[in-house]
């Protein structure tokens, strides 16, 4: 191990759906694995960043079952194996749940680690200051403090909680005097005055004997619970979701006397918002944001375009977030933004499954696209990776009309197989459909049509 590499754990928290992202944020397909810049993912982006100063043995990723394919996949991009990195949660029971999962999975190797706690969606923009106050961290965490690294504000931010700092120093830290909620702009102008407070960040350091130890002052029972769960290797839904669910800044960092704020300046942002998406990314002279997409902007200032598939053309308006995906339009001005929230939530009392579900689907063996869906057909193209299989495609049970587009795979229908090849189509019956396996070497590609009215009995080639 490189000198430089230090002998600690970085564990990712990766749960979330990111509602204030909505619609490319959705709970399916959560934020940190949105590509919202550049060809990386939001978590991918936060490991290459740690990973000059993490050993890639040393990661944890704390994230949810139905994502873990998704995560699972964007480590292997970076040629990272997830083997013993992921830890799935059965359900989200927030931050101390999740932490004290890791925790706990770290003692079984390691029996008194130096523990670093990052959110998986967050930005930093000046790596050689956020390596160096790791640093710092490390050394206030070996001295037995609860670290929790403070954003020094750069404006009265009404979005973010806040860390007020005591006057009396801790190394480079300061002791944690209180944590305050989101403030408005008037007391979000104080703080900023005051010079002793700091944006909360959710980062964290400490020695795992040091917050077992609060975890047993404060949460014996929590402790007990996850503790027997993993003992007997039973993490199921059932005895999970009776675990509280509470965050780490009320479990344990308000009520702790051992937590300290490491005042941090390196270009942060937990891109909690559109607003805070613009915020953070350089802007034209124009003041305009524009991520991706085919967009026209015509005299219009300070707006923040983001398309997938159709052409944006925006004219004579300013201050404004245009957010469009291929089966839902965002538009609202910048201040108001995050109150796509309240929008998701009623996507979710209604019923409609664009508050949880893009288009695009991705699962473990691949990915569908829904193409088409009216009263009579819904048309997808469905993508199996190579080597992949699938024992059902939908819960519908209508007649289905294939066409393969690509690959080669071969198709259990009841206890016949038959071999499928490029360019062939296919009618299946409704209720005989039973497997499907890419044998190629390549992705295998079909596109579906499934009838709602039931038709047929077999298959016609």
């Amino acid at each position: 191990m490189s000198e430089n590499i230090l002998k600690a754990y970085a564990v990712l928290l990766a749960g979330g759906s990111g509602t204030r992202l909505w619609p490319v944020s959705r709970e399916f397909f959560p934020k940190q694995l949105v590509r919202f810049f550049g060809n990386a993912s939001l978590i991918q982006n936060t490991v290459q960043r740690l990973f000059p100063v993490f050993a890639p043995e040393n990661l944890r990723i704390v994230c949810g079952e139905k994502h873990a394919h998704e995560i699972t996949r964007d480590m292997e991009a970076l040629n990272i194996p997830a083997d013993g990195k992921l830890i799935n949660e059965p359900c989200g029971r927030n931050t101390a749940p999740a932490i004290l999962l890791a925790i706990l999975d770290i003692v079984k190797k390691e029996k008194d680690a130096v523990i670093f706690v990052f959110a998986a969606d967050h930005v930093i923009s000046n790596i050689s200051e956020f390596h160096g106050k790791i640093q710092s961290a490390m050394t206030l965490a070996e001295q037995d403090h609860i670290v929790t690294f403070g954003i020094t504000p750069g404006y009265p931010e009404t979005g973010y909680g806040y860390i007020e700092a005591s006057r009396n120093p801790a190394g480079q830290g300061f002791a944690i005097r209180r944590f305050v909620e989101k403030p408005d702009f008037e007391t979000a102008e104080k703080y900023l005055t005051a010079g002793n407070f700091f944006w909360n960040s959710g980062m964290f350091a400490f020695k795992a004997s040091v917050i077992l130890d609060e975890f047993e002052n404060f949460h014996p029972e929590m402790l007990k619970q996850v503790r027997d769960m993993i003992s007997a290797g039973n993490l199921s839904f059932d005895n999970y979701s009776q675990v509280e669910s509470i965050s780490i800044d009320y479990a344990i960092m308000e009520v702790t006397q051992k937590g300290v704020v490491l005042p941090s300046d390196f270009g942060w942002s937990d891109i909690g918002s559109w607003k805070s998406l613009y915020d953070f990314l350089p802007k034209n002279k124009e003041g305009n944001v524009i991520t991706a997409g085919d967009v026209i902007l015509q005299n219009t200032r300070n707006t923040f375009v983001m398309g997938h598939e159709r052409l944006i053309t925006v004219n004579h308006l300013e201050n404004l977030v245009v957010v469009e995906t291929p089966d839902s339009v965002f538009v609202s001005d910048m201040e108001n933004s995050r109150d796509v929230k309240e929008i998701v939530g009623t996507l979710r009392q209604e019923g409609r499954k664009e508050y949880k579900v893009h288009t695009t689907v991705y699962e473990p063996w691949g990915y569908h696209k829904i193409l088409e869906d009216t009263r009579d057909v819904a048309v997808k193209r469905i993508v199996l990776y190579p080597g992949a299989e699938i024992s059902a495609l939908s819960a519908d049970e209508g007649e289905r009309q294939w066409l393969v587009t690509q690959g080669t795979a071969n198709l259990t229908l009841n206890d016949e197989s038959l071999p499928l090849k490029e360019n062939q189509s296919l009618r299946i019956a409704a209720k005989c459909f039973r497997k499907l396996e890419n044998t190629g070497k390549g992705e295998l590609e079909i596109i579906e049509a499934i009838y709602h009215q039931n038709s047929g009995t077999g298959v016609n080639s």
